[in-house]
């Protein structure tokens, strides 16, 4: 048997592991195909580096969030583990040397996205690879029954068939039952294998507050919780509003969403993280893989659509194990616009066959063409045209693409492409470029091959590094450039596409399953009503409610949400009942009495409180089982 723990002990100078981390890696490092449980900042990474680094050959980390690539391929390097990764933005000749260097440059760690799985280079390489795991992170991902279904994963079981011998090891913060099973199923678990830890956050306080005014109610929360925090929004415009709105009342704050380049989300990040800026201010695009364990509070503004989601999103506070707080701020047209969301989310089978048909008068797409045709997709152009609203459309054509019609890939990375236009021969004639341009020219022609004539893909990051000028000015050199006719430059941008996987059909034939449609709508509607459930209850702890809901029966009350606080205190300030509830326990520790004689002692001890406040903070004890009353008498068990 290998010694995890002497690994552990040299890598990363842990003495032991935590929770289920052992459990995990027994499991995978004996071969078994296994599924991890651990909610956010449960230590989920050390559950396959361990057992990746106990063994020969490569381990591959499929995982959507490039933060969190970068972030851990630096720290194992830090550790001086070789680990490279694959994301978005690196040229192929880049993609191609990392490939290489899994092959021949003995790597333990490859991290991808897996939108890149598919792609042939990738195909080819694997093979000559000694795979020991396969670590799929975000694992939720690939249920259709989850909150965040992705239809990129699905390409994952297409991995386990070309590696049918090796181990996979499934990771997330965030399942219920229904997708623990499915999770399992779809990666071709050999055998149910699942080990859970306790949701249950201790340090954290789950508050609802009802509030018409949430901006004047955010500032009170900032004002009175110090400290690092996370404001999410669901409008990309309403992030840019909020963090202005906090530094105008000295709040220091940026924002963050995914239409922002990678150069501004990286700088942001690294900002917010260091402490420039207090609060991030985001849609949910932002959290998953940072690693900020002092974050004090995280207050939604807006309902997520799912416990799921809040859930997760609501974890990133108190990783560090410190009292926090997730505060959730709830207005009364919330609720119409939750329900809303159901017919944005899922609009009537017409209307998705109605935008289908747009779409083919968008592309003049005759009946019978199209397969394999790809297109670049301007969704405000398209709903100006046809008169539609652009969360319908989205929604309709994602429906379209489980359905198998299409496959439509919002805001796809498109790297930026350059061809010279003049020979060879002409541009070394060019001398009066400027020293800069010089550089970089020379840089390019190092970096690139072909470049006089077909277009290359390259990386204005790379460029930077490797020029030592910023990227703005790598860009405004390439425009001037353009503009002297010496090299085509095409800036990258985040363009949607549309690809036909069928010919195009007639409106009236197109079919949406079962599956595809009514099932799926009808766990939305479930996710909503039970986050409807969440913000309207008043009479259960909310902590007890989340994990219930995650399939854990928590026995105890939290003791911190605000529904523990409203329903003990008997108009009480916490410090108040804090003070009646250990008197209490010191009385009932040295001598049993009855609820009377406990009153009478008390008040002796404190002659403000009356015995209905007393009485009160006696019954919760009384139902958590703090103390116990037996024959009209209260103790305490040994």
């Amino acid at each position: 048997m290998t010694d995890y723990r002497e690994i552990l002990k040299k890598y990363w100078g842990y003495d032991n592991f935590r929770g289920i981390q052992e459990d995990i890696i027994n499991s995978i490092g004996s071969g078994k195909d296994t599924l991890g449980l651990m909610p956010t900042g449960g230590g989920k990474s050390i559950t396959f580096q361990v057992p990746a680094m106990a063994q020969e050959g490569l381990c591959i980390v499929i995982t959507p969030l490039i933060a969190l690539m970068k972030d851990q391929v630096r720290n194992l390097r830090d550790r001086g583990i070789k680990a490279v990764a694959i994301y978005s933005g690196m040229t192929r000749e880049e993609i191609v040397i990392a490939l290489e260097n899994c092959i021949f440059g003995d790597y333990k760690f490859l991290y991808i996205s897996p939108e890149r799985l598919d792609t042939e280079i990738f195909r080819v390489k694997l093979n000559k690879m000694k795979i020991s795991l396969i670590t799929v992170d975000e694992s939720h991902c690939i249920s259709q029954w989850g909150y965040d279904f992705r239809p990129s994963y699905l390409k994952i079981s297409e991995i386990r068939n070309l590696l049918p011998d090796i181990p996979i090891l499934a990771l997330t913060a965030t399942a219920t039952a229904e997708v623990v099973k499915d999770i399992q199923s779809r990666l071709s678990f050999r055998e149910e294998n699942v080990f859970r830890m306790s949701f249950e956050r201790k340090n954290l306080a789950y508050i609802v507050r009802k509030t018409e005014n949430k901006t004047n109610e955010l500032l009170h929360i900032l004002n009175s919780v110090k400290g690092s925090a996370i404001v999410y929004t669901r409008n990309r415009k309403r992030t840019k509003e909020i963090s202005l709105l906090l530094n105008q009342n000295d709040i220091t704050s940026t924002f963050y969403h995914a239409g922002l380049s990678n150069d501004a989300k990286d700088e942001r990040q690294k900002k917010w993280q260091t402490g420039e800026f207090r609060v991030m201010v985001a849609t949910n695009a932002f959290g998953m893989g940072i690693d900020k364990p002092d974050v004090r509070v995280v207050v939604h503004m807006d309902i997520p659509d799912s416990l799921e989601a809040y859930f997760q999103e609501a974890g990133r506070a108190g990783r560090d194990g410190l009292k926090s707080y997730a505060v959730l701020l709830y207005s009364k047209s919330d609720k119409v616009t939750l329900k809303k969301r159901v017919s944005d989310t899922f609009p009537e089978k017409d209307y998705i066959r109605e935008v289908y048909e747009h779409i083919n008068y968008y592309y003049q797409m005759a009946m019978g063409d199209g397969l394999g045709c790809v297109r670049e997709f301007n969704i405000e152009e398209f709903c100006r045209n046809f008169k539609h609203f652009p969360i319908q459309v989205d929604s309709a054509l994602k429906i379209l693409t489980r359905a198998g019609y299409i496959e439509y890939t919002d805001e796809q990375d498109n790297n930026s492409r350059l061809m010279f236009t003049l020979t060879k021969e002409e541009l070394y004639r060019i001398h009066e470029a400027s020293p800069d341009a010089e550089k970089l020219l020379n840089v390019i022609l190092r970096s690139y091959t072909g470049l006089f004539t077909e277009y290359a893909f390259i990386s204005e990051d790379t460029l930077s590094v490797r020029t030592g000028l910023t990227r703005q000015q790598i860009y405004d050199i390439l425009i001037a450039l353009t503009q002297r006719r010496i090299i085509h430059y095409i800036p990258g941008k985040k363009t949607p596409y549309i690809i036909y996987t069928r010919e195009r059909q007639e409106m009236k034939r197109l079919f949406f399953s079962k599956e595809v449609y009514d099932d799926r709508k009808a766990s939305y509607i479930r996710r909503i009503e039970a986050m409807m459930d969440y913000v309207n209850s008043d009479d259960k702890c909310r902590s007890r409610m989340l994990l219930l809901y995650f399939g854990e029966k928590n026995q105890h009350n939290c003791g911190q949400c605000d529904v523990c606080l409203s329903s003990h205190s008997a108009g009480l300030k916490q410090c108040s009942f804090e003070r009646v509830r250990d008197k209490i326990e010191d009385l009932l520790t040295v001598e049993k009495l009855t609820s009377s004689q406990l009153v009478s002692k008390i008040q002796e001890f404190d002659n403000s409180l009356d015995r209905t406040q007393i009485t009160k903070v006696m019954s919760y004890l009384l139902s958590e089982e703090f103390i116990h009353q037996k024959d009209g008498v209260l103790f305490i068990k040994e």
